[in-house]
C-alpha cells in the first residue's frame, strides 16, 4: 500500500493529550499549551487531556504515560523542556521512556528551523517516538517554534502517524 492510501485510511480526527512542561507558565501564562490546544481544535481534532507539570522528571514521566494510557488518547504533544538548559530534562525522560523512537521528527524539525533561525536551531531536542501505540511528540515552548512544528510536521501527519503507530508499522 502506498503513502496516499495510508493517508486516505487515516483517522481525521484525533484526540489528544497536552501537556505543557514548565516551572513559570501556568494558566494564562502557557501561551504554547493554549496556542496547541487552538491548533489542534481548529484542525478538527478534540483534546481530552490537558496538563501543565514542571520540569522534573517524575511529574513529565507520571504526565506523558497517564496520557498515554489514557484509551481516548491518539496523539501526546509535550510543549516546553527540550533545551539545553539544566532545568529541560523533557528530552532526556522521553528517550528514556520511549518504547520506539521517530528520530526523523526531531530531525525534520531542526532542519525546518535551520531554515528560519540558522545554527541556534541545533539546540533544539525535539524528539518523537512510540509509548506502546501512542505517538508521543515532545516540541519547545517558542510559540514560533510550536507554529513551525505544527504546520510543517504534525497536523499534515498527525493521521497517518497514528494508524501506523496502532498498525505496529512504524
Amino acid at each position: 500500500m502506498g503513502l496516499e492510501q495510508h493517508r486516505m485510511e487515516a483517522p481525521l480526527r484525533l484526540f489528544c493529550a497536552v501537556i505543557t512542561i514548565s516551572d513559570t507558565r501556568r494558566g494564562q501564562q502557557d501561551t504554547g499549551g493554549a496556542f496547541l490546544v487552538q491548533e489542534l481544535e481548529g484542525a478538527g481534532h478534540a483534546v481530552a487531556v490537558r496538563l501543565t507539570v514542571s520540569d522534573e522528571r517524575e511529574a513529565i514521566r507520571a504526565a506523558v504515560l497517564a496520557a498515554c494510557r489514557a484509551s481516548e488518547v491518539d496523539l501526546v504533544l509535550t510543549t516546553g523542556g527540550t533545551g539545553l538548559a539544566a532545568r529541560d530534562v523533557t528530552f532526556d525522560t522521553l528517550r528514556d521512556l520511549l518504547d520506539s523512537e521517530i528520530p526523523g521528527f526531531g530531525e525534520l524539525f531542526r532542519w525546518l528551523s535551520y531554515q528560519q533561525i540558522g545554527p541556534a536551531a541545533m539546540l533544539s531536542r525535539a524528539i518523537g517516538g512510540l509509548i506502546g501505540s501512542k505517538v508521543v511528540l515532545a516540541l519547545p515552548g517558542s510559540p514560533k517554534a510550536l507554529q513551525l512544528a505544527l504546520a510543517a510536521l504534525v497536523l499534515p501527519e498527525a493521521g497517518h502517524l497514528v494508524a501506523q503507530a496502532r498498525s505496529g508499522r512504524v
